[in-house]
């Protein structure tokens, strides 16, 4: 049986680990990396720097590296590009899991929480339905939405009324009933603007936690452009960028 830690490593702050999470680190006797290319290099950098800050003196630990499987993009069957995905992934974490020695404890540090927009979880799950012996705990982390909502100091949900968190391909088919407020993720397509001519507000941020954090705020009708036009210099600067919003009817707050 294999033990592992799947570790919410907060949004990008290395401030934001919490006490929990900081404990779980130094449990662990291997963390799995997940190389996404050169350009994001400052994500395991990130990571890296977690470890040597957290981790107690003189404790010994190893880094096992695989590169992480990027999605096809552009693809008319988006459900099955991801199933795709979650394959390739599986076959890389099994691949990690399986140079796991007898009586190591191994990690897996993940962006934000392992609960939210994260395949960790049902990666996992896939492995372990495989028939790998394996148990593992989750240690949860401060998501970015709530980073962006902080940063932004506003609250999440308006009083009584839902909130709806969901993706910019999920947002270009329309305003989602029920709800005056809509945390938009995973957009690269600008989706906000399909919506410009609702009465809302946006609050937009870029590597929040960060030292690239970039924020902007406003009536969406008025700042829509703003943003676009930031956030494709900001993927141009650093070859990739991480960035999600939260849309509002009504201001701030009921």
């Amino acid at each position: 049986m294999k033990d592992i830690l799947i570790i919410g490593i907060g949004a990008g702050d290395p401030d934001y680990l919490t006490t929990q999470a900081i404990k779980a680190l130094n449990r662990a006797d291997v963390f799995f990396i997940l190389d996404k290319g050169e350009a994001k290099d400052k994500l395991i950098a990130l990571r890296r720097l977690i470890l040597e800050r957290y981790i107690e003196p003189g404790r010994c630990y190893r880094l096992l590296e695989a590169t992480n499987p990027e999605r096809e993009r552009n693809v008319v069957d988006y459900d099955a590009s991801i199933d795709s995905l979650n394959r390739d992934k599986q076959a890389v974490f099994e691949q990690l899991l399986g140079q796991l020695q007898d009586g190591e404890t191994g990690a897996f540090l993940v962006w934000g929480d392992p609960a939210l927009y994260d395949s960790t979880l049902r990666i996992l799950d896939g492995v372990i339905a495989g028939g790998m012996a394996l148990e593992y705990e989750v240690i949860p982390g401060i998501t970015s939405v709530q980073a962006l909502t902080a940063r932004h100091r506003i609250p999440l949900n308006q009083i009584g009324r839902a909130v709806q968190i969901t993706t910019g391909r999920r947002l270009r088919e329309g305003w989602p009933e029920g709800v005056d407020s809509v945390v938009v993720m995973l957009d690269a397509q600008d989706s906000y603007r399909q919506v410009i001519d609702e009465d809302l507000n946006i609050y937009w941020g870029a590597y929040v936690g960060t030292p690239d954090e970039i924020l902007i705020s406003g009536r969406l009708a008025e700042v829509a452009e703003q943003i676009a036009t930031t956030r494709a210099a900001a993927r141009q600067a650093n070859g990739w960028i991480m960035d999600s919003y939260l849309l509002r009817r009504g201001g701030r707050e009921a």
